[in-house]
């Protein structure tokens, strides 16, 4: 039979106390249990650990030998638990995030050196996808997912709702001219996306009251190049206002049809997996990201 970390604290005890009744009364346990430990002790070690004397136990030399190994181990048992305490106490350790590029740009990487310079500890690997990944799969602690949620096996934070709308270049209206209603608008050259055909339907109402779905020939998968396009005066876009605050506010981009979009928004969410315990470095995220990501209601 293996020796038990009770039995190597008993030990301790007794050579610490210099009595069975001692250690006893400093475990708070009863003699006997005292003594039936050191006795199970002794007889797994097939060693005899003290000499007995009328006034008090003393070790024999195979215990004084013994001693110094197991304060040794109790003393590395106890710097152990100690470092699990301080990490739930001190976030620590590596921290996967994934997001699509734009909301990694736009977003998350801005506030990095922030997050990193309040949390030290924690080592921070940024992941950019433009399509939905498998947290799972890919050891992802934590991901941001723009729209509805359709995964049930996540849970989720809401990070705050985006508005979508109509923009374009102050250089391609100047050139182009700016429409003044959805049939002008139908005239200009427009961007799209070529996968999730939903993300083409802009905030704008056509003449059967159904949302303008856009078909066009310039399309791309990253509403980052979208964006990219838009900048250069390529077309006209319809983009969520966590990628072109800025551009909006610094007159990079320019909305078009502002009285006639209606409001739609894109739900933000961080998620993680559900009946998965957070470590402290996810909860510290996503308080950090809640407090400190740009409001686009």
């Amino acid at each position: 039979m293996k020796v038990t970390i009770n039995e190597l604290v008993t030990f301790i005890s007794i050579v610490d106390e210099g009595t069975i009744s001692q250690a006893a009364e400093h475990l708070d346990v009863t003699v006997s249990a005292v003594s039936r430990a050191l006795s199970r002790l002794e007889k797994k070690l097939n060693t005899a650990l003290f000499r007995r004397t009328t006034r008090r136990l003393e070790l024999t030399q195979e215990g004084e030998k013994y001693l110094v190994r197991v304060r040794s181990i109790l003393e590395e048992l106890e710097a152990a638990e100690n470092m699990l305490i301080m990490n739930k106490k001190v976030p620590s350790g590596k921290l996967r995030i994934d997001a699509a590029t734009p909301f990694m740009l736009h977003v998350i990487a801005p506030l990095i050196d922030k997050y990193s310079s309040a949390y030290p500890q924690i080592d921070i690997e940024l992941i950019s996808n433009e399509n939905l990944v498998d947290l799972l799969e890919q050891r992802t602690d934590i991901a941001v997912r723009i729209g509805e949620l359709k995964d049930s096996t996540l849970s989720a934070t809401p990070l705050g709702l985006s508005q979508i709308r109509i923009l374009a270049s102050p250089a391609y209206l100047k050139t182009h001219g700016t429409p003044q209603n959805l049939e002008e608008l139908t005239q200009h050259q427009l961007l799209g996306f070529s996968s999730l055909e939903k993300l083409n339907d802009w905030p704008i109402y056509d003449a059967f009251n159904n949302l303008f779905h856009v078909d066009t020939n310039i399309k791309t998968d990253s509403g980052e190049t979208l964006r990219q396009l838009a900048l250069c005066g390529t077309g006209i876009v319809c983009l969520s206002d966590f990628m072109t605050q800025r551009d909006i506010q610094e007159g990079r981009l320019v909305q078009i049809l502002a009285s006639s979009t209606i409001k739609m928004q894109q739900p933000i969410n961080l998620v993680y997996y559900k009946n998965r315990k957070l470590s402290e470095r996810v909860s510290s995220f996503i308080e950090f990201l809640k407090a400190e990501m740009p409001s686009c209601d």
